[in-house]
């Protein structure tokens, strides 16, 4: 497996090349924004880990970059302690945050989890959920076996929660993966599209159990509903 360190600390660097390698990953490295779009581009990493204060565009810049044209795994490694950092890496793309100073074990152990969360994903080009049929790789929906029809817009709003199943994916991840930006402005479309989905694939889509909003955060897309407790 190939790793792509991404910051401009030389000795954190050096640290985590010896101790990735130490443990079977393949290492590269980048000190800039700039240099770690161009290795990501020509060496295909299977997993970024990034620091967010680098010169040459900063990591924010980057994970926005990188999320037009990848969804390659994505570790912010920063010093940045605020919940804002947090939240704007996390909207931008990013898959993780680990705070500097981190413990080892810990990294490791974020690595091989969202390793094995990627793996599982490309495994799967084939989503179910209900009597709903996603073929990933096709672009295709059924239900009941019955070719479902969506606009592109309603498939880009459903790819992007199928490639996360479980996963709350936030509205301005949701307008980067449609628009390529997450600044447009959501009047209510990603409402819209996510009640025609409804309409179109829930059993009632005025009680949907399986795409679900999480209010004032986004939505996510659940495979299997927990069983009702009577």
């Amino acid at each position: 497996m190939k790793v792509l360190v991404a910051d401009d600390d030389p000795q954190l660097v050096r640290a985590l090349r010896i101790t990735l390698a130490a443990h079977g990953y393949e290492v590269e490295a980048a000190a800039d924004g700039a240099s770690a779009i161009a290795l990501v581009a020509e060496r295909r990493p299977d997993l970024v880990l990034l620091d967010l204060g680098m010169p040459q565009r900063d990591g924010v810049e980057v994970i926005h970059t990188l999320r037009r044209w990848t969804s390659v795994p994505i570790i912010v490694v920063s010093g940045r302690t605020g919940s804002a950092d947090k939240v704007e890496a996390l909207d931008a793309g990013a898959d993780d945050f680990v705070t500097k100073p981190f413990q080892v074990d810990e990294l490791l152990a974020r690595v091989r989890a969202l390793s094995r969360r990627s793996a599982a994903s490309s495994d799967r080009p084939v989503v179910s959920f209900g009597d709903v049929r996603i073929d990933l790789a096709a672009r295709a929906v059924t239900r009941a076996g019955a070719l479902v029809h969506l606009t592109p817009t309603e498939w880009l709003v459903l790819e992007a929660l199928a490639r996360r199943p479980g996963t709350l994916v936030t509205r301005k991840a949701l307008l980067r993966d449609i628009w390529g930006t997450a600044e447009v402005t959501d009047t209510g479309y990603l409402r819209l599209y996510m009640s025609q989905l409804r309409r179109k694939l829930e059993a009632d889509p005025a009680r949907p159990v399986h795409l679900l909003t999480e209010a004032g955060m986004g939505y996510r897309l659940v495979l299997a509903p927990a069983p009702t407790v009577p």
